[in-house]
């Protein structure tokens, strides 16, 4: 793939990340949306439920789906394709059970942790992170042949 191609193409896949972020409120149920922009003030609790989890789970699954997809693009390699899903798959097996107990377990006051520990969960941030480090491995590798 030429390079002006595969910059389309991954500015096409960031924008649709952009697009699950500007839908959020219509597609997905998510209470700490609206509980920080106004139920946070008046002191009322968040409704958990089976719900919220799954939500947050298809954010999650969608955005790490386009993320896989930019990084093939961008590097075409299996073998970093088969490292980042590990990396995804560790990320949601450590936050994500974190995330249910502390909607479980935290004091209305305290909900901030559970809504930043969501918000790693809910948002495309491990992408930020892979892109430009595959990018520097790369470099690294071809410098060292």
């Amino acid at each position: 793939m030429k390079g002006v191609v595969k910059i389309i193409i991954i500015l096409g896949l960031v924008g649709v990340l952009a697009l699950i972020r500007v839908y959020e409120y219509k597609f997905f149920y998510d209470p700490f949306m609206y509980f920080f922009e106004q139920a946070y003030q008046s002191g009322e609790t968040i409704d958990f439920s089976f719900e919220m989890f799954f939500n947050v789970f298809l954010r999650f699954s969608l955005n790490t789906l386009v993320s896989l997809l930019i990084l093939w693009v961008a590097f075409q390699s299996w073998g970093i394709i088969k490292f980042s899903g590990v990396i995804y798959l560790t990320f949601f097996i450590v936050l994500f059970p974190f995330f249910v107990y502390l909607m479980h377990h935290v004091q209305p006051q305290d909900y901030l942790a559970a809504f930043y520990v969501r918000r790693f969960l809910a948002h495309p941030l491990l992408i930020l992170i892979l892109l430009p480090a595959f990018y520097y491995y790369r470099l690294q590798r071809s410098v060292a042949d």
